[in-house]
């Protein structure tokens, strides 16, 4: 079972008859993945609610430059145990004077308790957090899943019927992005040429996977989210933990696909990456920082419908036309710059469009 092609069967059929006109149009000198956002129709941009936001605010630099981090968490399905926890931990106020305690450079930025290893220093956590399962790695959306938490019961979904306001159904352009990356040996493109999953496409904005895409015999196919950059995870230790959400870390690196359903994606940085990517990389084994000094204190961590002065957002639509166009270009630039088109592209370098939004 394919979901992205739930949306997609009745326009597959006109797909091989316009692949030449679309490849020809998306290879313009003058179309770039830049032009096609901004000419992208508001109607294809899709509120970010605010309440699924986390703004963590590090300590000011020693400049005095204020250092603010915009988080925003999965949606539902998909790793609601911890989630809901980090919902818990910033309600708790648990996340205001931890540090960020390890910087690898071309992995990750991480942060917790600093004296989180230490059981008679380490600080406390809150009652009634979940505690997931490495099962929680992994989402169907074939029937009901509760976690233990009864107040965050997982949402069953037909995949096809979660966003009302598709914009495929109907159009009459098919999608560009499958044309433009085909071969012989995969008919549909990029979402068939992931070297980690035999199906990769976009939900509701974000980049997942599954492990059986068009097995008829599969009722309960699972589906996971990736470690692309920018991607926020769940420290762990060894299994069976699968961590409380205490402990995270974002990608600064190349995506470490290799952890994708070994470790929990709760979320992914939408502003202030800069201030995560650039800090001082850990000496210590696995570059953890061996100092207070040098750690960055983590002054407060709120939801953003919290914070009074937070921009809004708002992402391009993944099932937009849009964002089909945006991806055909990815994957085969021919505007002045470039000399060969690749005729294919990683699901983790086509970063979603996110930009401010009017209140």
């Amino acid at each position: 079972m394919r979901i992205f092609l739930r949306h997609l069967l009745p326009l597959l059929a006109a797909t091989s008859a316009l692949a030449v006109p679309l490849a020809a149009q998306e290879g313009a000198p003058d179309v770039t993945p830049d032009s096609i956002v901004k000419a992208s129709e508001a109607r294809e941009w899709r509120k970010i609610a605010p309440s699924d936001l986390m703004v963590m605010d590090l300590a000011p630099a020693t400049d005095g430059t204020p250092r603010r981090v915009v988080i925003q968490l999965m949606p539902r399905p998909f790793s609601v145990p911890w989630t809901h926890n980090m919902r818990a931990l910033v309600a708790a106020r648990w996340y205001d004077g931890i540090a960020i305690v390890r910087v690898q450079d071309n992995y990750v930025v991480q942060w917790g308790d600093p004296e989180g290893e230490n059981p008679a220093k380490a600080k406390p956590l809150p009652d009634g957090l979940c505690t997931p399962g490495e099962e929680d790695y992994t989402t169907s959306f074939a029937e009901e899943d509760y976690s233990e938490c009864a107040a965050e019961a997982r949402v069953s979904a037909d995949m096809a019927e979660v966003d009302s306001q598709s914009l495929f159904i109907g159009e009459d352009l098919p999608p560009a992005s499958i044309p433009a990356t085909a071969t012989a040996k995969a008919d549909m493109g990029w979402h068939m040429r992931d070297s980690y999953a035999p199906w990769v496409e976009f939900y509701q904005g974000w980049p997942v996977a599954t492990d059986a895409p068009e097995d008829p015999d599969e009722t309960d196919p699972r589906f996971w989210p990736l470690h692309c950059y920018g991607a926020v995870g769940v420290g762990r230790n060894y299994s069976p933990d699968t961590g409380t959400g205490a402990e995270l870390y974002a990608v600064i690196g190349q995506a470490p696909r290799q952890l994708d359903r070994n470790i929990a994606v709760v979320g992914r940085v939408i502003e202030g990456m800069e201030y995560l990517s650039s800090l001082p990389r850990g000496t210590g084994e696995l570059s953890f920082y061996e100092t207070p000094q040098e750690r960055t204190p983590i002054v407060s961590v709120r939801m953003g419908d919290e914070v009074a002065d937070l921009s809004a957002f708002e992402y391009l639509a993944t099932d937009s036309v849009s964002f089909e166009k945006y991806v055909a270009s990815r994957a085969n630039r021919k505007d002045t710059f470039y000399i060969q088109p690749t005729g294919g592209i990683d699901i983790c370098n086509i970063p979603v469009p996110i930009r401010h939004a009017a209140k």
